[in-house]
């Protein structure tokens, strides 16, 4: 039989065996598989809701039995153990359906997500060497299954190609579950390789691919848990695109059903949709960007239905100023949690009971015991203690290395295996936020729009492409509610176009909605630093004086 592990394992890059070993001796990693977690759900509370979302209900011995017939009917199907599947759902009930069917096929899904298009499929294909994909239909006005046919047709390797819904030329996913397969058993899995591969926010040219592996990714959901004091009173609201990290780990999903407690699924995450769930479903726990958040709390002014059950709002993705952190206190939720992290795994918090001055003014302190975390120099030397620098990471759940991108790792961890987040930050060192992390600035030249972290060097080079643009900077504008906006500076070649001709060429080229300019900005030329670089300051400062 066709095996996929010796390739699953090419290009990846483990936990060295002394700190593996350390690991295992804190207790931190169980050597058992992801989906684990949901076999331990069912034992302790089968009768319990797992997953909910406006159509349907699942508990969680429903959502084992459905995903015990989808890994069957994909192992008929011919796919094999490690082979490599993209993702693509839409946040329902469906999504953790698919997302354990593949993982107890022993299949290890690649987390894209519903706003990626072409140019990142392509390369999510490509790297990952995927042999199958799951989409839904139609979703957001998009048609899904005309990406897959230009997907299918660049990558001849892409075999299966599994649409929820109407599925047009391709094979149903529906109709996998009602499929007669009997005599399936789960292979064993090395808790050691890769479960998922999640993806980068593409803070340089194109999303990079993040093997999280079963041991450090149980590790996360599970501490995670505990540490917001989880229980199967919690109610969890997936607001965000459930392939994030955030909502998917953090806690989220899987956190979430380590203590028996439901995840609700929205697609919807205005104020009048999520509000309306959280008060039918008693939602006690989500997480949010701070473009979201903020939205949210605007909202408690006029909604007439008010999440009064919330216990504690998680809030990421892009720096939050002590002002909007009080706000979002005095208008959400006395339970705001400050979060900084990365799917790459280093993850820093406030905690339920943590001093309001903390919870305003930190982006919290690391999860784990065995964070490592080093802050340094443009030189790589450490600095002084409570001065700023770049992070650097490692742990029992950050990556020792993206997968197949030996270039990117070459770059991106210290020789000995700190990964470089590209965050500039101080530790800080006196009263009750010792301990706590303060996030000044980054290093990285990436735009975070409304909680996606966007690479300006990537999106430049899809302006370059244009005929009649003969430079560009992609640069970042002060938005009240993305946090940040995309704005593409550029200086025309004869004819300018408009924003929306814009938009048009960069959708042919497959460019993610979220990494399109919100505003395009002419300019007769672009002011270049001594070196002969593009001064980005002074381009912004051009655009907002």
């Amino acid at each position: 039989m066709r095996t996929g592990f010796a390739d699953l394992t090419s290009g990846f890059v483990g936990f060295p065996p002394d700190r593996a070993a350390e690991y295992r001796r804190a207790g931190y990693w169980a050597d058992r598989p992801l989906d684990a977690i949901l076999d331990d759900a069912v034992e302790r509370w089968p009768d319990r809701p797992a997953v909910i979302d406006p159509n349907l209900t699942h508990t969680f011995a429903e959502l084992s039995a459905r995903a015990d017939r989808i890994a069957a009917a994909l192992a008929d199907r011919g796919l094999a153990a490690g082979d490599r599947v993209l993702l693509q759902l839409p946040n329902s009930c469906e999504f953790a359906v698919a997302l354990f069917g593949v993982l107890r096929a022993r299949l290890v899904p690649v987390m894209c997500l519903p706003g990626h298009r072409l140019a990142e499929l392509s390369h999510f294909a490509a790297t990952s060497g995927a042999v199958a994909m799951i989409v839904a239909d139609r979703f957001g006005g998009f048609d899904y299954r005309e990406l897959a046919q230009a997907l299918v047709a660049e990558h001849p390797a892409l075999r299966h190609v599994f649409v929820h819904g109407d599925p047009g030329p391709f094979e149903s996913w529906s109709e996998l579950a009602e499929l007669d397969v009997t005599g399936y058993q789960r292979a064993p899995v090395d808790p050691d390789h890769p479960a998922l591969l999640l993806v980068s926010g593409g803070t340089t040219g194109l999303p990079k691919l993040i093997p999280r592996t079963h041991n450090d990714y149980t590790y996360n959901a599970v501490a995670c848990a505990r540490a917001y004091q989880m229980t199967a009173d919690d109610v969890y609201l997936v607001a965000l695109p459930a392939g994030h990290n955030f909502p998917l780990a953090c806690p989220g999903l899987l956190g979430s059903m380590t203590v028996g407690a439901p995840t609700v699924f929205t697609a919807d995450s205005s104020p009048e949709a999520a509000f309306a769930l959280i008060d039918k479903h008693k939602v006690t726990i989500t997480g949010l960007v701070n473009a979201l958040a903020k939205v949210w709390t605007q909202a408690c002014e006029w909604e007439p239905v008010l999440p009064t059950s919330l216990r504690v709002v998680q809030v990421g993705g892009s720096r939050m100023t002590p002002e909007d952190a009080r706000y979002i206190l005095d208008e959400l939720t006395p339970g705001l949690s400050q979060i900084f992290g990365m799917a790459e795994g280093m993850l820093n918090f406030t905690r339920p009971g943590d001093p309001v001055d903390v919870v305003v003014h930190t982006q919290g302190r690391p999860m784990s015991p065995h964070d490592e975390m080093r802050v340094v120099d443009e030189n790589g030397d450490p600095v002084a203690p409570g001065a700023e620098g770049e992070l650097l990471v490692r742990g029992p759940y950050t990556l020792n290395g993206y997968y197949r991108a030996d270039e990117a790792n070459a770059r991106s961890f210290s020789p000995d295996g700190f990964y470089r987040t590209g965050d500039r930050v101080r530790i800080l060192t006196d009263g009750p936020r010792a301990g706590y992390v303060e996030v000044t600035g980054r290093i990285k030249d990436v735009i975070h729009r409304g909680g996606e972290t966007v690479s300006a060097s990537d999106l430049e080079e899809h302006l370059s492409a244009h005929p009649a643009i003969y430079a560009a900077a992609a640069v970042a504008l002060p938005d009240e509610f993305l946090g940040e906006k995309i704005c593409a500076a550029v200086v025309f070649n004869g004819t300018p176009i408009t924003l929306a001709e814009l938009h048009e060429f960069l959708d042919a080229r497959g460019v993610s909605a979220h990494c399109k300019p919100d505003v395009l900005a002419p300019l007769p030329s672009l002011p270049k630093t001594a070196v002969g670089k593009v001064d980005k300051k002074k381009v912004v400062a051009q655009l907002t004086n």
